[in-house]
């Protein structure tokens, strides 16, 4: 029972130190690892690239696979770029296993002491980022200490011992093995600790760790596959690619390339068990990359058959997925992708609100109504994404644009209320059968035209944040300012001529109100940019 519980301590220690360590190694490269992945292109060879660097930064190829599957349920990753980054991130997660094969535990107080004197004595973000890396490796390290220690006694019972020797001649009871312990642990880094510190007291022979270590490497996969659950059929496929991928890779090593490894690595290291599994698994990763990457196409295309098409995918498509909220700046950058689409139906709604009125068109009257009920859709997902973003521990600077982007959210919202009162308008313009005089309504097709051409430019504002821009829109508000006032002064000489009437005349005021306060909205994203 105590082996047990210090097992679990120190397994505890390990996965807190790992999680922390790659957080602080995540704010670090902050906005660098956005542009990193936006680096992808159809080329895989630059997939596996970045999924390898990624992997490596954040110190888990778990949390990679799950940022894929996230990604492409998103729609800004295509399975064929998905391969390639889940095959870098096997590679990219070799780099755990490489460094707990060393004897570092030595440098564990040093690194912890380090580090809580930076986090409690620095308020600088950079600091205290390089204090959470430092914190997170001795912690790391201390936990694996723990593991090492909590084994030791298993080697007086023999029944222990021959059960993990077993393994080397049964390697499919080691494969499950293997798969069982990472799925349930969810880290196939800790797992890999924990056959390392079997293997580093002289408990488990190296042919009988490799078909643990192997399953390892597929156990893995139920994290993106549990991740997948609810999601898009392209981010089912993406978690079906990592399994097809480790499986075949598997079976390659098990039954072809098993003693070429083994006697490679105790070549190497014939003296350290320790560094022999930690190398096998770098070899395992690079050789299934290596081999496996002229077929990935058909790893693809095998993973479209196993879960085929079907006539609704990707009908309602979002870039806001909670798997990429672990990444602050990717997730704030699909949060304003989304905002771009939001932008995008509301001037639609804008559109088709001005040719109700103008046209007196019912059809487009309901096409209004219908954008403007999308438009609170995206609000309500959009402001809740948005909140469970602003909870992470994220750096001042992103904290700030969430909140400015926040606003534009609610200013969209508005333009869409807006265009959903003139439609209104149109709908009691129909019912009288009130008509425009063909002076006003060149008049409000100049004034539309001026805050339709400021809407544009608040749409490229959210995305390039050009202060130029901001400039612009700032300018034309006050030509719309200027143009509703020259309107009302000629609509008022209308009316006293009997040039207009009285009921259309309200209606029209309501009009060139409504547009001049979406041009105020357009005026409020602007003047956050300037600030």
């Amino acid at each position: 029972m105590n082996i047990a519980i210090s097992l679990l301590g120190g397994l505890g220690l390990f996965l807190y130190g790992m999680n922390l360590m790659g957080e602080g190694l995540q704010k670090s490269a902050g906005d660098k690892l956005k542009r990193i992945i936006e680096l992808l292109t159809s080329n895989i060879i630059i997939g596996v690239l970045v999924g390898t660097l990624v992997t490596a930064i954040i110190q888990s190829s778990s949390a990679t696979t799950v940022m894929v599957v996230g990604f492409v349920n998103a729609g800004i990753m295509t399975l064929n770029q998905a391969i390639g980054v889940i095959m870098g991130a096997n590679i990219g997660t070799t780099v755990t296993a490489q460094l707990v094969s060393f004897n570092l535990e030595g440098l564990a107080p040093i690194t912890l002491g380090i580090g809580i004197i930076l986090y409690l004595f620095s308020s600088k973000s950079k600091i205290r980022n390089l204090a959470e890396i430092l914190l997170g490796f001795g912690i790391l390290f201390t936990g694996m200490e723990f593991m090492k220690d909590a084994v030791k006694p298993l080697a007086e019972f023999k029944g222990f011992t021959d059960a993990l020797v077993g393994f080397g001649q049964r390697p499919i009871l080691g494969l499950l093995l293997g798969f069982a312990i990472t799925a349930i642990v969810q880290s196939s880094s800790a797992s890999m600790g924990m056959l390392i510190a079997l293997a580093s007291q002289g408990l488990i022979p190296l042919n009988a760790a490799l078909p643990i270590l192997y399953g390892q490497n597929i156990g893995t996969c139920v994290t993106s596959i549990i991740s997948s659950i609810g999601a898009n059929r392209n981010a089912k496929r993406a978690a079906i690619m990592h399994l097809l991928f480790n499986v075949i890779g598997t079976a390659l090593f098990l039954l072809l390339l098993n003693r070429p490894t083994v006697s490679i690595v105790t070549k190497i290291n014939p003296n350290d068990i320790a560094r022999q599994i930690a190398n096998t698994h770098t070899i395992f990763n690079i050789v299934s990359v290596l081999i496996l990457l002229p077929f990935s196409k058909y790893i693809v295309k095998l993973a479209m058959k196993i879960v085929p098409s079907n006539e609704d995918e990707e009908n309602n498509k979002t870039y806001l997925d909670e798997r990429v909220l672990e990444t602050p700046s990717i997730a704030f950058s699909n949060a304003i992708k989304e905002t771009l689409k939001m932008g995008d139906v509301a001037k639609e709604c804008l559109e088709s609100a001005m040719k109700s009125f103008v046209n007196k068109s019912e059809k487009e009257v309901k096409v209004t109504f219908e954008k403007e009920k999308a438009i609170n859709d995206f609000q309500n997902s959009l402001i809740s994404y948005l909140l469970k973003l602003s909870k992470k521990s994220i750096q001042h600077g992103l904290i700030e644009d969430i909140d400015n982007l926040f606003s534009t959210v609610n200013d969209i919202e508005r333009i869409g209320e807006h265009s959903k009162n003139i439609s209104e308008l149109s709908q009691i313009a129909i019912e009288r059968r009130a008509k425009m005089s063909d002076e006003s309504v060149s008049e409000v097709n100049n004034m539309y035209k001026k805050v339709m051409e400021n809407y544009e430019n608040s749409l490229k504002l959210i995305d390039s944040r050009d202060k130029d821009i901001a400039i612009k829109i700032i300018k034309i508000e006050s030509e719309v300012n200027k143009i509703e006032k020259s309107i009302r002064v000629n609509h008022i000489s209308r009316l006293n001529n009997d040039k207009c009437e009285i009921d259309m005349g309200i209606l029209y005021i309501e009009l060139i109100s409504n547009l001049e306060r979406i041009s105020d909205h357009c005026s409020n994203i602007a003047k956050r940019t300037l600030k």
